[in-house]
């Protein structure tokens, strides 16, 4: 009131209130303290209302979008106090914080342009289409930003620049864009920038609000030239800001109907360096709209924007904390920041550094803060659990069944109270349980986006990697040393030895057709990544022609199919953990195979659109039959002069060095020779094959007893080393499952049906003989569907059947065959 300033006396003018009458108040009402008049300054404080009144004051400059704090805003926050000597005097002339506000707003903005004040900044069009970024800065509304000092720097340069002082920053998506923008507008709230910035507003404005809504020829073109006189008379206290910066280009044309877009309602103010423009945009969007246009380029001066290091990525997320914590109440152990940046560098390859691992780490400090405040999933059985009892409850009450509904209601009350006490205890543990995001949690994330394990190996998962061996020779029969190097490769990956810029394993199977190749690459998907559709085949037969390349990693620019991307390429994205079975590659063109190579060797490899596919979690599987002649002529020549495994192993490298190049054979981690079927191999295999038969007839509720007979029939068939497994595959879908099929459909077996399989050889044929037609009660074929959905799903057990001897014979049921087969 003292100092007598004119926005003051405007003010106090405004509420009719003289500077002698609120002195004269608080000499009257202020109590006299006892401190010396010569009391030092730093012994004085401040009381808490004052802190108050100066909080109040702050918020309200931010609210009116001023970069500083006076006396008038010191006026609206002790109106805000009313318990205070000050607030209760402006509380009896009855001013009130917001009647005071709009004063202020009035007062202050006096001296504008013709007089007129629409808002506190003068420039009403730009604050409609607009956003204030340095009033963001000063609420505290924007993120930090770390790590990009030298790329603020070097847009401060342009912008301090007399002529061409329009930056735009040229980066891949999510590198931080808008972020360096961002970090200007908190540089300029806080004073360190040039002199030439200081107190500077920077505003973005937002091109779709300015298109939108306007609905005639003209309309469009007004709204942008008012907002750019706006601009150009407040041209030393502004800098726009234009995200997505090639949209101004045919924005507003109306359909091309000869209307100007905003890019040539810019290009005279900017010509004449009548206002300040940063643009942001992709180097894909700048060289397609931007370059295109030369006046419109000139006028731009390029800034490149690179993407983070992993170094820089973790400064960053660190940065991030305080506000990452506040909204999802979680604390973050600081490896958690480092798992983040490493682990979406290595396996999110689609993406760019930082914005990938902040999308990281955001989900998952909501995934942990979701899970804690979720219910246990052993307290959602319980209550479904008592759910089932109260139905059977009613069930048995409503059939007069009361002895039985008295039994329930003791069972739903036991559930019930142990019901109460979980919740107690769960209640009690995320009362108190502070939240951690940990790298495991980080590593889940990962793996539940990209479907890679990239968390740590369970009990489970270890015991499954040790006894790999085990299970695939349960599906592929005879190639003991092709089994042996395709697990001790995935073992070596997921134990975190292998290169990780490489593929998990690649592999070149040779071998005669039937004998197991592709069996094997298909329960390796199986095994190794939970699902016998995790092969990508690729038949390389396809790609005969030079052209075909094109089809594997899509077609270029220009061409037919630009837009679909490569039969391989395209899979490898969408499934990047996963077997590639590259069959039969001898027939492919030679400039196929050598598109191969930098896959082989880099684990990578860039499509038609220019996008690089990583391949560093696939395992690689090329099949081939070259020389497999040799391995049959070496499988006919009597015991005694067959060749030694190395002898064989070198008359096939020399079969392997004529048609393939050298780059490509020493890109292989091992060729492989699997050996022709002898017949212990296929009876073998005709016990497995018997076992899925005696399974599916097991679900359909028909239980199979089978012959011996029947085994020696199918191996004396099917043993044809030329052909492999195939002809005994093709022998036993014709003799047994052809013939089980009409059997069903002619009603001779039922469902509770038992049959004898026998091989007549009288007559040379299989036949069916139903031995008994019980029907079985209802939960007896529950529990066989049961068992049988169990066996669907992976699990060696098989569902039970009754074996019986005959005379000396063994017959196979489904539990006899089972032991056999393994």
């Amino acid at each position: 009131v003292l100092a007598d300033t004119d926005i003051v006396a405007a003010l106090l003018k405004e509420l009719k209130l003289s500077p002698q009458d609120i002195k004269g108040y608080i000499d009257q009402h202020a109590q006299t303290g006892t401190a010396e008049p010569d009391t030092p300054l730093d012994r004085m404080t401040i009381s808490p209302r004052l802190k108050k009144a100066f909080q109040h004051a702050f918020q309200a400059s931010r609210d009116l979008g001023h970069s500083y704090v006076g006396p008038e805003h010191l006026l609206i926050g002790l109106t805000a106090v009313p318990d205070s000597i000050a607030g209760a005097l402006l509380k009896k002339y009855g001013v009130t914080p917001e009647a005071l506000r709009q004063k202020v707003v009035k007062v202050v903005g006096k001296g504008a342009e013709d007089g007129r004040v629409d808002t506190p900044t003068g420039t009403p069009n730009l604050d409609k289409f607009g956003r204030d970024l340095t009033a963001m800065a000063r609420q505290g509304k924007l993120d930090p930003v770390l790590g990009r000092a030298q790329e603020i720097e070097s847009t401060i340069e342009v912008l301090a620049r007399r002529k061409k002082n329009n930056p735009v920053l040229i980066g891949e998506p999510g590198v931080g864009k808008t972020a360096i923008v961002e970090g200007l507008a908190q540089r300029i709230v806080n004073g360190d920038v040039p002199e030439v910035l200081r107190g500077k507003r920077l505003v973005e404005v937002n091109i779709n609000s300015m298109v939108a809504g306007a609905k005639y020829r003209g309309e469009f073109e007004e709204r942008a030239k008012q907002m750019i006189d706006e601009v150009t008379a407040k041209q030393d206290e502004l800098i726009l800001f234009i995200d997505e910066l090639h949209t101004i280009v045919g924005a507003g044309q109306g359909g091309g109907e000869g209307g100007l877009d905003i890019a040539n309602v810019l290009k005279p103010a900017l010509a004449r360096g009548e206002l300040s423009l940063i643009g942001a945009t992709t180097l894909n969007e700048y060289q397609k709209y931007i370059e295109k246009d030369a006046a419109l380029e000139r006028r731009f001066q390029p800034v490149l924007v690179p993407e983070p290091t992993v170094e820089q990525t973790i400064v960053i997320l660190r940065g991030l904390r305080d506000k990452l914590e506040a909204h999802h109440q979680v604390t973050f152990a600081d490896d958690a920041f480092v798992a983040a940046a490493e682990l979406s560098d290595r396996y999110i390859t689609s993406r760019f550094l930082p914005d990938k691992a902040i999308d990281l780490i955001d989900q998952a400090a909501a995934r942990v803060r979701i899970g804690a405040t979720s219910r246990p999933a052993d307290m959602q059985e319980l209550e479904a659990e008592i759910a089932q009892l109260k139905r059977e409850q009613d069930y048995a009450s409503s059939r007069k069944r009361f002895d039985e509904a008295k039994g329930f209601e003791d069972r739903i009350n036991d559930k019930q109270k142990a019901l109460e006490e979980q919740t107690e205890t769960w209640q009690r543990k995320t009362g108190s349980e502070t939240l951690e995001v940990t790298v495991e949690a980080i590593a889940e994330v990962v793996s539940r986006l990209t479907g890679i394990p990239v968390a740590d190996l369970t009990q489970e998962e270890r015991q499954k990697l040790l006894k790999m061996e085990e299970t695939l020779r349960e599906r592929v029969v005879g190639q003991d040393d092709a089994v042996t190097a395709v697990s001790d490769a995935v073992r070596m990956s997921r134990a975190g030895l292998g290169q990780t810029h490489k593929p998990i394993a690649t592999f070149l199977f040779l071998g005669p057709t039937g004998v197991g190749k592709t069996e094997l690459a298909k329960a390796l998907a199986e095994t190794v990544f939970g699902d016998e559709q995790a092969v990508i085949r690729i038949d390389m037969s396809e790609y005969m022609e030079r052209h075909a390349v094109a089809r594997l990693i899509g077609a270029p620019p220009g061409y037919v199919g630009y837009d679909e991307g490569g039969q391989l390429t395209e899979r490898v994205r969408r499934r990047p953990y996963s077997v590639i079975l590259l069959d039969e590659i001898e027939k492919a063109h030679p400039d196929v195979n050598n598109v191969l190579l930098q896959v082989f060797d880099d684990g990578r490899l860039t499509d038609g659109k220019g996008r690089v596919v990583d391949f560093s979690n696939t395992i690689i599987i090329a099949t081939s039959n070259l020389g497999a002649s040799i391995i049959m002529e070496n499988l006919e020549r009597p015991e005694a002069a067959r060749m030694t495994e190395k002898a064989l192993r070198d008359e096939l490298m020399t079969v392997l060095k004529g048609h393939f190049r050298p780059e490509f054979l020493n890109r292989l981690d091992e060729i492989i020779v699997f050996h022709s079927l002898s017949r212990e191999n296929i009876r073998s295999i005709v016990q497995i094959q018997i076992d899925r038969v005696i399974r599916t007839a097991a679900a359909q509720d028909i239980t199979l007893k089978i012959d011996d007979s029947v085994i020696e029939h199918l191996v004396e068939a099917g043993y044809q080393p030329e052909f492999g497994a195939r002809e005994l595959k093709r022998q036993i879908r014709q003799e047994i499952e052809t013939k089980l099929a009409k059997e069903m459909l002619s009603d001779a077996l039922k469902s509770g049906d038992t049959a004898d399989v026998t091989y007549d050889k009288n007559s040379g044929e299989v036949k069916f003989n139903k031995v008994a037609s019980a029907s079985k009660p209802a939960k007896e074929k529950q529990k066989a569907g049961n068992e049988h959905d169990a066996q669907a799903e992976g699990d060696a057990a098989i569902p039970p059947a009754v074996s019986a001897s005959s005379k000396g014979s063994k017959k196979r049921g489904a539990t006899g065959s089972g032991k056999e087969s393994r």
